[in-house]
């Protein structure tokens, strides 16, 4: 209860709170592009236990997230890992057919795809949260939980936003681009390398996005093409 009368506590919950909110809106933007193509009781699922898990691993990622970025070529992997998903989340069907038989699979494959992407991109987030936190797990936790319904919040209003204006399922893909280019230069092997040309930074997160846009419509009309002949 002492905490209750602690204005730095307070403040701490916060400035947690402000983080998640800032840090939020990529992680609801692919919780919406990897829901959105599920019937609606199976997106209220896929946005909830995504949320909520998506949470969880940035709580355990708060512990050795300092440590997993000094680890080389990680954050290339994981970039890589962030192109992939935008490439398929934006370049896969909204198949109706047999879609009773396929919601299970697809409410886990919703979830596996958000747990993968938030996994990748919390990895230097986490840190501004612990640092918040000053070494107070129960600010930390706290705060974390309050961020749960922001984020699923901010997932079905996406969601609802994608559906009406379908360009930005486009704009979505394109921001998990963005954010895997930045990932991957930002590996602690080309650390000396981003500091001799900073340039590179956006650089790599352009070409990221561009990528991303590019291999998913075309696979996207891939799909349509043989959909249509089939």
């Amino acid at each position: 209860m002492e905490y209750l009368q602690d204005t730095n506590f307070w403040i701490g919950l916060l400035k947690i709170i402000w983080i998640n909110i800032i840090l939020s809106g990529d992680n609801a933007v692919v919780i919406a592009l990897a829901a959105r193509s599920l019937p609606p009781h199976q997106q209220k699922k896929a946005i909830f236990f995504g949320s909520a898990a998506a949470v969880v691993l940035r709580i355990i990622l708060t512990v050795v997230a300092a440590h997993l970025l000094q680890l080389s070529f990680l954050q290339v992997v994981g970039g890589l890992l962030l192109l992939y998903i935008g490439v398929q989340l934006l370049s896969e069907e909204e198949d109706e057919d047999g879609a009773e038989s396929k919601e299970g699979a697809g409410l886990m494959a919703a979830v596996r795809t958000i747990l993968i992407a938030d996994l990748v991109m919390s990895l230097d987030n986490v840190i501004a949260v612990a640092a918040a936190a000053k070494g107070n797990d129960l600010l930390l936790l706290l705060g974390l939980a309050i961020s749960i319904p922001m984020v699923i919040f901010g997932s079905t209003l996406m969601i609802k936003l994608m559906e009406r204006f379908p360009i930005i399922v486009t704009l979505g893909a394109a921001l998990i681009g963005w954010v895997g280019g930045e990932t991957i230069v930002a590996d602690v092997v080309l650390k000396d390398v981003l500091a001799a040309n900073p340039w590179l930074h956006y650089a790599a997160a352009a070409a990221g996005a561009v990528f991303v846009v590019l291999l998913g419509r075309a696979l996207q009309k891939r799909h349509q093409s043989s959909g249509a002949s089939d």
